[in-house]
Order: structure tokens, then C-alpha cells, then sequence
């Protein structure tokens, strides 16, 4: 069983003045129990099955998020990319079921929701990413209704299905964010399976405009990528604007405001398009609990943790390390890229306490499997740190493949609960695991 607390009963406000009620001391503390904290975990556990780790997770339940886009698109049910958090977090680990609102690591030590101070030897910070609804004027009050989704949230995931499957012709947009995002091809991947199913539909599509809007200059940030989705959008028809920035939801009127860009993202004007339906790619930035924080990147506005983008290490106190989507590593924001970053985290860690170099390094490895469209995947792997294509299969990822579908759809969820939530590795199994049926 998961050593766990007590759960924190509902409290209505947040305080870094908070009077601590109760102190654990624990070896190593984990802040997030999202795929980064639980992988990372995982792999301290396979190493050693005495370490006392502490997971700081308020959640009961984990989600596989990259399952959303394919909740989104009608293939999946959310239910199956949901899981009990109690049955993925290592049963060695010790489970605090709530949230950090006050680092202090001058003192080694944080503060929980409920008044708990957890000390520590050694911290892994890795609390995901915080969706900034709240940065589109209109947004929130407009979601999961009228038109307005987002496949960001498990709660409007089924939403962006059913408008899609009902969809009878005008305007379906599809936005990005002037913000790093997790998942930076989600908002294009439900464009292009809501064009297949607009098409699979008599004069559905013939009736329909499918626009995507960024604030950036080209479709994808690899160049050799970025052709083959410019491909893709002019065989299929849909417009994209550049340099457009969402800034607001009249859903009153189920009109759109945007933010004309200049090439140094200054607002130069704004334009605005009726819909009939958006899915919004929402701002994004580090959880409020980091980015006012002492392991904050300084002067920075998204308050992502501050490392060594090879070590992992923070810059600034030796013993605390970050990972996933909220570290400062300058590389897309994935599962994939979670993937090669734990590994490099836990040797490093292990060297520390050994008092030797840390010698382990992340390359900036991610991947990002861009759907464009039923039964059709660009398995886009790359450098982060250089925009050199990657491949980690004997195949050119330079091209849309059926059988990547497969591995999207079958493969990856498999490998996410079955390996690399438990630390195992993988690599080289791939066509194993997929039940690929040509």
C-alpha cells in the first residue's frame, strides 16, 4: 500500500504566511505526481528500494494528457486516459495528498495547502504546467459551451467531440497561444481530424472555413517539419493566419478578438472573426506556487524552474533538481521529452549523494507525434536545443505513416502505464507493444 496522509480538507484561501501545523522529514521530495514526478520516482525505486521519497500531490487522479487530443477526436473516452493516483505512485513512496504553496529553500524545507513542513535532503520539483485562462479576456465564462473548447482541460475534452461529430458548416477556428504550451501540436492535431470528419459528412466541409491562428511565422519550430505540415494545410485548404494572438471570446456575439503581431510580438492592431465553433489553445506558464518562488527563473515571465539545461540541476541550490513541463530546459514540452529528462535527473541525483560529478546529461530530446488525420501521424522527434530531426525507429520521420498512427493510438498508452510510469525501459520494443493491424 502507498504510505499517504491524511487528505486535506477544503480550505478557501492560500498563504506563504502560513504557521506550519505539523513537520515530515523525508530523503528526497518529489513536488508533482504527474508523469515526471511518478517516472522519476520509479526509477529512484529501482535503484535503491530503501530511499524514503515523498510525493507532494493533491490529485487522487492521474491522466494520461496526451490522450486528450484523441478524446477530442472521438477515439478515446476520457475514462480511458484516467487512472487512480494511488495505483501509479510507487507503493514505497510516501504520498502527502496536497499542494505546495511556499518553497523555502534557503531552509531546505516547503510548506503544504494545510500547514504541513516537509524538510528535505533533496527536492525534485516538477508540478507540470498552469493553464492561464484567465490571460483571454472572456475565455472561462465561454468554455464547454456555444462553440467555445479546448482539449487542455479533461473537462471540456468531450465537449471539443461532440461539436465537432454535430458540426454542420461556418467557421471552425483553431488557436495557439503567444505562451509555451505543453503538447505544442495539440491545437493543430483536432484541426486536422475535425477536417477528416467534416469531410466524411456531405457538403459539410464545401460549407466550412477551418482557419488556425498563431502568433508564430511558420507552422512548426523544426523547419523540415514545418514544410511537411505546410503541405499538409495547402492540400487540405485551410487558412492560417500568422502572427495572430487570441486575446478575447465575445461569446455573446461568438466573435473572436485578435492581436496582430509584429516580428517582435509587439501589437500593432486587432482583428476579429465570427465562429462557430474554437478550440483554443490556452496561455500557459509555470504553477503561481514557482513562478513567486526563490527557484524561479529571474526576470523571466512564465517562472518556469530555473536549471542547468543539461544537468538538471538548479542553478542556484545544488540539491534541488527540475524536470517536465515546468523546468526551464529550452526544448518542446512533452511526455517524450519527460521520458529522457528523469533518467538524467536520477543519475545526477545519485552522483550528488555520492559527492561526484555530475556527468549525466539531457540532450533536449523530445517528440511530438503530429496527427494529421485518421490513420495518418508525422512521428516529429527532434533536438530541442538544435531543431535536428530525430528518429528512434529504422523509418524517415519526415512523412506522414499510418503505422505511426498505430503507435500513437495503441503503442504510447501502453508504454506510458506498463513502462515508463514504472521505470522500465523500452527502447527498441516499440513494434512489440502495438497491435498494428495494416
Amino acid at each position: 500500500m502507498v504510505k499517504s496522509t491524511v487528505k486535506p480538507s477544503e480550505v478557501t484561501s492560500e498563504t506563504t504566511n502560513l504557521k506550519p501545523n505539523k513537520t515530515q522529514h523525508h530523503q528526497i521530495v518529489i513536488v508533482g505526481g504527474g508523469a515526471a514526478g511518478i517516472t522519476t520516482a520509479s526509477l529512484l525505486f529501482n535503484h535503491n528500494r530503501s530511499f524514503d521519497i515523498a510525493i507532494i500531490e493533491p490529485s487522487d487522479k492521474h491522466y494520461y494528457q496526451s490522450g486528450w487530443t484523441l478524446t477530442g477526436g472521438g477515439v478515446f473516452d476520457m475514462q480511458d486516459t484516467i487512472r487512480n493516483q494511488r495505483d501509479v505512485i510507487p507503493k514505497e513512496a510516501t504520498w502527502i495528498q496536497d499542494k505546495v504553496i511556499q518553497f523555502d529553500p534557503d531552509q531546505n524545507r516547503v510548506v503544504t495547502r494545510t500547514g504541513i513542513e516537509v524538510v528535505y535532503e533533496y527536492l525534485i520539483v516538477c508540478p507540470g504546467i498552469q493553464i492561464d485562462w484567465d490571460k483571454i479576456k472572456g475565455l472561462k465564462e465561454s468554455l464547454g459551451k456555444d462553440g467555445v473548447t479546448t482539449n487542455y482541460s479533461p473537462r471540456y475534452a468531450s465537449y471539443t467531440w461532440e461539436l465537432i461529430r454535430n458540426f454542420k458548416g461556418g467557421n471552425a477556428l483553431f488557436t495557439f497561444p503567444n505562451t509555451p504550451i505543453k503538447c505544442g501540436g495539440a491545437p493543430q492535431k483536432i484541426m486536422y481530424m475535425a477536417d477528416d470528419t467534416f469531410r466524411e459528412k456531405v457538403g459539410v466541409r464545401e460549407r466550412t472555413n477551418v482557419m488556425f491562428l498563431t502568433p508564430g511565422n511558420k507552422m512548426f519550430a523544426v523547419p523540415e517539419y514545418a514544410n511537411l505540415l505546410e503541405n499538409v494545410i495547402q492540400k487540405r485548404n485551410i487558412k492560417v493566419e500568422f502572427r495572430h494572438n487570441l486575446s478575447e471570446i465575445q461569446s455573446a456575439t461568438k466573435t473572436a478578438i485578435f492581436d496582430l503581431l509584429d516580428d517582435n510580438c509587439n501589437v500593432i492592431d486587432q482583428v476579429s472573426y465570427p465562429y462557430d465553433m474554437i478550440h483554443v489553445g490556452p496561455p500557459q506558464s509555470a504553477p503561481d506556487f514557482i513562478k513567486n518562488s526563490p527557484l524561479a527563473m529571474q526576470n523571466n515571465p512564465y517562472g518556469w524552474v530555473d536549471v542547468d539545461a543539461y544537468t538538471l540541476q538548479h542553478r542556484r541550490y545544488p540539491n534541488v533538481f527540475g524536470l517536465g513541463d515546468a523546468s526551464s530546459a529550452p526544448t518542446s514540452k512533452t511526455a517524450a521529452a519527460v521520458r529522457r529528462q528523469a533518467p538524467v535527473v536520477v543519475k545526477n541525483l545519485l552522483s550528488l549523494m555520492e559527492l561526484k560529478p555530475l556527468l549525466s546529461q539531457y540532450d533536449g530530446y523530445t517528440c511530438c507525434p503530429l496527427i494529421t488525420g485518421y490513420n495518418r501521424v508525422i512521428m516529429a522527434e527532434f533536438d530541442g536545443y538544435h531543431g535536428t530531426p530525430l528518429s528512434s525507429f529504422p523509418l524517415n520521420p519526415i512523412k506522414e505513416r499510418a503505422i505511426m498512427w498505430a503507435m500513437e493510438v495503441t503503442g504510447f498508452p501502453w508504454i506510458y502505464w506498463n513502462r515508463m510510469l514504472k521505470g522500465k525501459k523500452f527502447e527498441g520494443e516499440y513494434i512489440k507493444f502495438m497491435k498494428w493491424k495494416p
